[in-house]
């Protein structure tokens, strides 16, 4: 009754999400590369199926990925009069490495509005031809990329506290002198209910329901990082269930961890009821000098009701909650 009376009072999903206490971990989108391509707001809904205002060239690079069974998130970034140059577009293109990694391999470009999706078809389907574009090629793998949801046409709460939450970081953190730091707002990447929410790239980790009071923890890593235990999302080099697990080996040992490269798979699951998976994870220190593994079991520790869009008659659904229940280090 307390759930449907929080609901009755907003119509905003990322509220009542917050109200019942629903976890984010395990929501990050898991993927092998990004494309990310500054275009002007407003963004449709249909932004990656027509071609206005994406070029037909990029609609063509994301078909070849889907034709072929494999995996991108494709996002839009906002102009930003600092960052921007009239008549020219970023793009950027992160790529996930082979075997144990920490961060996602970068490749950004500032093209001519009119070669877009040549850039994207070189990046994607036609690497032969991505020569052509080295004029255009930026130095920018020194910096950190934080892009915020902001975008409203899909879900209304992704503008009404994304936006909020952009400005500050905009303002506040990517105005400092030599941080290495741009904030842009971004396009749909899922998890509505999470905002506001954001990916940390070239790291590829995702935070939402974030809050003013987080963010120079979150951005400058200086203080406990137990502290992000309830806004952290994953981390997109991994699956739902290794999420849930890398999440608890993260709090446990420390900053240095986002330094690791790691991979990690479900060693056995509920395929069927999704109530329980066996996870291990891999890990060597950026200067090989140790190596290991973590195995853990994740499990069902209960349920909440959420919303998964805003609206005013928008149905509330009833869904798993997990927790790590038996984490070891077995090598």
């Amino acid at each position: 009754m307390v759930i449907n009376q929080i609901r009755n009072k907003c119509r905003f999903c990322s509220e009542v999400s917050q109200a019942n206490g629903e976890d984010p971990i395990g929501s990050a989108i898991a993927v092998e590369q990004y494309l990310i391509i500054e275009a002007p707001q407003p963004w449709p809904v249909e932004i990656w199926i027509e071609t206005e205002p994406m070029p037909q060239g990029v609609l063509d690079a994301l078909n070849f990925v889907w034709e072929h069974g494999r995996t991108i998130r494709q996002l839009a970034i906002a102009p930003d009069q600092e960052y921007s140059i009239p008549g020219y577009k970023h793009v950027f293109h992160y790529h996930r490495p082979a075997g144990l990694f920490a961060e996602y391999e970068k490749q950004a470009f500032l093209v001519p509005d009119a070669e877009i999706g040549a850039l994207a078809l070189a990046l994607i389907k036609e690497p032969e031809k991505l020569p052509d574009f080295e004029q255009y090629r930026q130095k920018s793998n020194h910096l950190r990329e934080l892009l915020v949801c902001n975008h409203g046409n899909v879900d209304a709460a992704c503008s009404r506290f994304g936006y909020p939450l952009y400005k500050k970081l905009r303002s506040e953190y990517g105005a400092v002198t030599n941080s290495n730091l741009r904030v842009w707002r971004c396009s749909h990447f899922g998890g509505h209910q999470f905002a506001p929410t954001l990916v940390d790239l070239p790291q590829g980790r995702y935070y939402g329901h974030l809050q003013p009071g987080i963010l120079d923890l979150l951005i400058w890593n200086d203080g406990s990082v137990k502290e992000l235990y309830p806004y952290y999302r994953g981390w997109g080099g991994l699956s739902k269930f290794v999420q849930i697990v890398e999440r608890e080996i993260w709090m446990q040992a420390g900053w240095n961890w986002l330094k690791y490269q790691k991979s990690g798979r479900v060693i056995a699951q509920d395929e069927i009821n999704q109530e329980w998976a066996d996870v291990r994870i891999d890990f060597t220190t950026p200067d090989g000098s140790k190596s290991g593994a973590y195995e853990a079991k994740v499990e069902v520790s209960g349920y909440i009701i959420t919303a998964f869009s805003s609206g005013e008659n928008e149905p509330l659904e009833k869904i798993k909650q997990y927790r790590v229940s038996h984490l070891v280090e077995v090598e």
